[in-house]
């Protein structure tokens, strides 16, 4: 039985990481079943970096 998860990332918040980190246009060709782990891995590794900055700043 799988279970599909929602997304905790806006569209618009992954579109932006994948333009930023050089895969968006597989995205846009293949949609994001079509990136690799890696960059799946990288694009989370930076939203949390964001996510960090943005908190940084709050204090």
């Amino acid at each position: 039985m799988s279970r599909r998860r929602r997304s905790m990332m806006s569209e618009g918040l992954k579109n932006e990481l994948a333009k930023e980190l050089g895969f968006y246009e597989t995205v846009q060709r293949d949609g994001w079943g079509g990136i690799t782990a890696k960059d799946a891995g990288n694009m989370v590794k930076r939203a949390i970096q964001l996510a960090e900055q943005a908190a940084a700043k709050k204090f």
